[in-house]
């Protein structure tokens, strides 16, 4: 048995569809379903809104004004 956590889209018809991992072989299985009351697009307007990150730039130079990194010093010719 395998325990599988994954998103499914549920359509007005009452079909399910999932993305399952690669490694489950195909043909019937026997699975159980549990699903939340509320549809995650619900339930993600409901928690608070967070402000983005903000990342500052941290100028760090170079290492070495003799290593430029150009292709020519890091890959041989052949």
């Amino acid at each position: 048995m395998k325990a599988i956590e994954t998103i499914a889209t549920v359509t007005k018809d009452g079909k399910i569809t999932a993305q399952l991992p690669l490694d489950i072989p195909e043909g019937e299985h026997q699975v159980v379903i549990v699903i939340d009351e509320k549809p995650l697009a619900k339930q993600e307007q409901n928690k608070q809104k967070k402000a983005p990150l903000k990342f500052s730039a941290y100028p760090v130079g170079l290492v070495s004004e003799s290593l430029t990194f150009r292709r020519e010093d890091l890959y041989a010719n052949d």
